[in-house]
C-alpha cells in the first residue's frame, strides 16, 4: 500500500491551526502541493508558511473568508494560477457553537451554518472546474452529527447536513470520476474552548481507546482518502472518534 501523494495538487480550507494545520502538513509531507487559507490569525498563518518551506516550493497560504463568495472565487483563482487544476479538496473550515435553543438567535444560527455548510457549497462549486477524473473531495464533519448534543443544535444540524450533502454530491459527481467522502472526528484535544477537565475525563472513560483524538489522527485519515488507495471509496462517512 502506498500513501504517497507526489504531484497531487490540493486545497485545504481553514488550514492555519488545529486539525487543518495537521492536514496541510501531512499532505505536504506525503508529496502533495498545498494551497490553504485562513481567516484572521496572521501569526499562525506565517508560522505555517515557514514550516511549509521545509517541504520545498509550490505551497501557498492565503487569507480568505470562505463564507464570502468573492473570497472563494479569489481562492479558486489562486489554485488555477498556481496549479492549473486540483486533485484534492479538503473542506475543513468550521466553527463550533454552544447555546440553549431559547437563546439561539438567527445571527448565531447563520454564523455556524454559513461556515460549516454554506462554505462547503461555495468552495466546491468554485473549484469543480479545476477537478477531473480521479480527484477527491474530503469534507470534515463531526461524529456529534449522529449522536446529537444538548445546547449545540445548530452545530449538530450543520454537521449532519454535511453528510447528506456529501452523499448526494458523491452520486452527482461519481460519473465524472470525482469521489466525495466525509471524515467525522470526535473530540480533538487541540481544539480551543474545549470541555473542562472533568468532562474530558468523562469523555475518555466513554471512549474505547481511552483518549481524546489528536489532529494527526484526522490528518492520517485525510492522507488515505487523498491517495489512490481509496479509489473505490465514495459517499462514505468515516468516523474517527476512538470509539465513543
Amino acid at each position: 500500500m502506498s500513501l504517497q501523494l507526489n504531484g497531487k495538487r490540493s486545497l485545504v480550507t481553514g488550514g492555519s491551526r488545529g486539525v487543518g494545520r495537521a492536514i496541510v502538513l501531512a499532505l505536504a509531507a506525503h508529496g502533495a502541493r498545498v494551497v490553504t487559507c485562513y481567516r484572521e490569525d496572521r501569526e499562525a498563518a506565517a508560522d505555517l508558511e515557514r514550516e511549509l518551506e521545509s517541504f520545498g516550493p509550490g505551497h501557498r497560504v492565503l487569507q480568505a473568508d470562505v463564507r464570502r463568495p468573492e473570497d472563494v472565487e479569489q481562492l479558486a483563482g489562486a489554485c488555477r494560477e498556481l496549479f492549473g487544476g486540483l486533485d484534492v479538496v479538503v473542506n475543513n473550515a468550521g466553527v463550533d457553537g454552544h447555546s440553549p435553543i431559547e437563546a439561539l438567535e438567527p445571527e448565531e444560527w447563520h454564523r455556524v451554518l454559513d461556515t460549516n455548510l454554506t462554505a462547503l457549497h461555495l468552495v466546491t462549486r468554485a473549484v469543480l472546474p479545476l477537478m477531473d477524473k480521479n480527484s477527491t473531495i474530503i469534507n470534515i464533519g463531526a461524529s456529534a452529527a449522529e449522536r446529537g448534543q444538548p445546547f449545540r443544535s445548530h452545530y449538530t444540524a450543520s454537521k449532519a447536513a454535511v453528510i447528506g450533502w456529501s452523499r448526494s454530491l458523491a452520486k452527482e459527481l461519481g460519473p465524472r470520476g470525482i469521489r466525495v467522502n466525509v471524515l467525522a472526528p470526535g473530540i480533538i484535544s487541540s481544539e480551543g474552548n474545549g470541555p473542562p477537565p472533568q468532562i474530558v475525563e468523562r469523555i475518555k472513560a466513554a471512549t474505547a481507546l481511552g483518549r481524546l483524538g489528536e489532529p494527526d489522527d484526522i490528518a492520517k485519515a485525510v492522507v488515505f482518502l487523498a491517495s489512490d488507495e481509496s479509489s473505490y471509496l465514495s459517499g462514505a462517512t468515516i468516523t474517527v472518534d476512538g470509539g465513543i
